[in-house]
């Protein structure tokens, strides 16, 4: 690598030797000031060299996590780099969960040195969170020449590839050789990519891991109507309040998601512009991108989710499944039986599994395969340490970057050899996808995807093969939503 890289904006350095990191590229404007709800415009050009050694700021956001920012800020629109070097790399971009309200490209476990190791030129990116990302309202869908507002996030998001396609070739990347990656909200939002006309030609393949999708979005409509609801009509005043003050709205428009509901009006929704259509009416109806297709999730998606909600006992059980099901109420407390308090925990966290994550794994799946792209379906049930539990949403991230050194929400869980020897596998895996489309090689046997046989590979004890993930709870599912 040279010592500096030209990009649209100016020459930047990185640190690094075999593999090379460049922290903190801007790749749009901060959006401050008139700046705030607005769709992400051009980052200045600087003269000289730009030191990026260090990450920018992290999405401002209620909740501190592990963010390696200087601090959290409404100035987060930056990028970083991992690159080995040489010419025409497979390019993969890191998209983070955090269900639109918490998260940063700064996190040690999305680190990207691992995986560009393995060859690939790697990229994290900021977006927008929360009210500063996602807020619609009727004053800026006034002020905007497309009629549309919210989705400030999923802008950013598509001015980060744009950002990529334009100047990664300088860091060794391909910039016809893109797939995007992400888990939980950056699944969501690899999806959201796929049915966006504003992504279109942006990248080549598709990682979706743990997505919560194939439901109905908000409308702006109802969008505005439950901003306005929490924060007023002036906008004028609402662009000249404090940050600070702004972010506790963010829950009050959010709410808690739904079961079977829309998914809450601060994530993306249709505008007519952004998305012209309904994220699930798009993917049934075949208007998506056409690419090959890395899939899955994990073993126990729900536990992370019903530990902070009020259903504790027998009775929150019978009430939740009345109000979440409705006329299916009946056949859902057969398929998910409790008797007891411990029991209707449980029951629910395997509800929230199954509607938010693994009825769109295996709905996205069928779909991809069936519009005859090569599509790997994954499932991830490897107990970190020997523990004793399954593991739980975000758990496979560590394995796939390579990062099960860093540490993770706050703890640094105990890793044995077994658990490094899966790491490489997958980091091998997901890079390998990334190069061409297909994850074989190394001695993995992992078979493409088979409507009929609803098939996966497992990433487990060891690694093995299974088929019909939860298939009882699937059709019902298919069922639920189908009537929803």
């Amino acid at each position: 690598m040279p010592a500096t890289v030209r990009t649209e904006s100016g020459l930047v350095s990185g640190s690094g030797s075999d593999v090379q990191s460049f922290k903190g590229i801007p790749f749009a404007a901060p959006p401050l000031g008139e700046l705030r709800w607005q769709p992400p415009q051009k980052a200045a050009s600087w003269s000289g060299t730009r030191v990026c050694t260090a990450f920018g700021d992290d999405p401002l956001q209620m909740q501190r996590n592990e963010g390696r920012g200087p601090r959290y800020s409404e100035d987060c629109l930056t990028l970083n780099v991992w690159t080995p070097g040489g010419d025409k790399r497979p390019v993969m971009v890191w998209i983070y969960g955090g269900g639109f309200m918490v998260g940063s490209s700064s996190y040690p476990m999305y680190d990207g040195e691992a995986l560009a190791r393995q060859g690939v030129v790697v990229v994290t990116i900021n977006y927008r969170l929360g009210i500063f990302g996602f807020m619609a309202h009727p004053a800026l869908t006034r002020e905007s020449p497309n009629r549309s507002s919210g989705n400030y996030g999923f802008l950013d998001q598509v001015a980060a590839l744009k950002w990529v396609r334009e100047n990664i070739a300088g860091f060794g990347g391909d910039p016809n050789n893109v797939t995007i990656f992400g888990e939980s909200a950056g699944a969501v939002s690899v999806a959201a990519h796929m049915i966006s006309p504003l992504s279109k030609g942006l990248f080549h393949r598709a990682i979706l891991q743990s997505p919560a999708v194939l439901r109905k979005l908000y409308t702006l409509g109802a969008a505005e109507k439950a901003a306005v609801a929490v924060v007023g009509s002036d906008l004028a005043a609402l662009r000249a309040a404090p940050a600070e003050e702004l972010l506790p709205k963010t829950a009050q428009i959010g709410g808690p998601p739904g079961l079977l509901t829309a998914p809450q009006p601060i994530r993306m929704l249709v505008d007519g512009w952004v998305f012209p259509e309904d994220e699930r009416a798009a993917f049934l109806g075949g208007h998506f991108a056409r690419v090959p297709m890395l899939i899955g999730g994990v073993e126990a998606e729900g536990p992370f989710f019903v530990r902070n909600m009020p259903i504790k006992t027998h009775a929150d059980y019978l009430a939740f499944t009345q109000g979440g099901f409705g006329q299916f109420a009946e056949e859902a407390r057969r398929l998910y039986p409790a008797r007891d308090d411990a029991e209707a925990v449980a029951a629910v966290s395997a509800f929230f599994g199954d509607s938010l994550f693994n009825y769109g794994v295996r709905g996205l799946a069928r779909l991809n395969a069936k519009a005859g792209q090569q599509t790997y379906r994954y499932l991830f049930t490897r107990r970190r340490g020997d523990k004793a539990t399954p593991p739980s949403h975000v758990e496979e991230i560590p394995y796939m970057f390579g990062t099960l050194d860093a540490p993770f929400f706050g703890a640094k869980p105990t890793t044995n050899a077994k658990d490094q020897a899966m790491s490489e596998a997958m980091t091998g895996a997901w890079t390998r996808f990334a190069a061409s489309g297909d994850p074989n090689g190394g001695g993995l046997d992992w078979p493409a995807y088979d409507t009929n046989r609803d098939n996966y590979i497992v990433f487990g004890e060891t690694i093995g093969h299974g088929a019909g993930w939860r298939t009882r709870e699937m059709d019902f599912f298919e069922r639920v939503f189908a009537a929803a």
